[in-house]
């Protein structure tokens, strides 16, 4: 490699690594080279590939795409439904409000069918009832 080339994939994983900040708050204090054990290009190739390639810093704001990611969670039906928990925590926390969320996943229930909107649409409900618990 390059140092031109060397330089360009450093600024890829930089942005990488702010805009994956961005997203989640809590990913300073995640060490990629944990995932190295499991998976030894999964760090680098995913922040290059989702961030430091694809996402543009001067884009999309966080919390519109936690409400796109809702949104795909939801026609995922009982796929998604694991993530769906966190990607609604963190969309409330960049500043979607519980109607946004509602919207959104309701929106979906043309695409992903009534039951995944339907337990979606639970799933939002326990969020937001933890999130209420949680500011008291």
């Amino acid at each position: 490699m390059n140092d031109a080339y060397t330089k360009m994939l450093q600024q890829m994983m930089e942005q990488g690594q702010k805009m994956a900040s961005a997203f989640m708050p809590g990913m300073e204090t995640i060490d990629p080279k944990a995932f190295e054990k499991l998976f030894p290009a999964m760090p680098k190739d995913l922040l290059e590939m989702w961030f430091g390639k694809t996402f543009n810093p001067e884009g999309l704001d966080a919390r519109t795409r936690f409400l796109v990611t809702i949104a795909a969670q939801t026609v995922l039906g009982p796929l998604g439904e694991p993530q769906l928990r966190v990607t609604i925590k963190n969309g409330l926390a960049a500043g979607a409000t519980r109607r946004e969320v509602a919207e959104v996943i309701w929106q979906m229930s043309m695409f992903g069918g009534l039951p995944a909107t339907q337990k979606a649409l639970e799933i939002a409900q326990s969020v937001f009832a933890e999130t209420e618990e949680s500011e008291k």
